[in-house]
């Protein structure tokens, strides 16, 4: 799949990531139409980094938005593992970030995803949307890059 910009084909483009641990929901945007459309969804496997790069490529992404909780996490006191736990699980987002931007270059900024997974499926249940799993990752990467297009404008 390729998107073009009706008027600027060569028009720069810009990747939402809604990042979670089995799998990553991609959406494409840019900042000539403002609108955000969900792309499609990877598996977070070993082979992650090179889909990306290459979707990047093709794509010709300019920059890349991944979603990150902005959440306070009160951790236990006495619980090193479930520390580390939640730890490598909020520093994924951040981790794939610092990755794609030394692999490709594009510069990598990070926006808010609190909820965004429940206003994905409420979406697409709104929609009529059959197999919401199927398509809740990337209306959520769709709804946090529309998020930072709508800050940014």
């Amino acid at each position: 799949m390729s998107i073009t910009t009706p008027n600027n084909p060569n028009a720069s483009h810009i990747l939402g990531i809604d990042y979670g641990e089995s799998k990553v929901g991609l959406a494409i945007g840019d900042s000539e139409t403002r609108m955000a459309f969900g792309y499609g969804t990877l598996d977070n496997d070993k082979n992650l980094l090179q889909k990306l790069a290459e979707i990047i490529e093709e794509e010709n992404i300019s920059k890349v938005i991944i979603g990150v909780s902005n959440l306070e996490v009160r951790f236990p006191s006495n619980s090193s593992e479930e520390i580390k736990s939640l730890k490598l699980k909020a520093d994924g987002p951040r981790s794939l970030g610092s990755s794609v931007s030394k692999l490709t270059g594009v510069e990598v900024e990070y926006q808010d995803e609190m909820f965004t997974t429940q206003q994905a499926q409420r979406n697409l249940i709104e929609k009529g949307v059959k197999g919401i799993k199927k398509y809740d990752d990337q209306e959520a990467a769709r709804i946090i890059l529309q998020s930072w297009l709508d800050k940014h404008e």
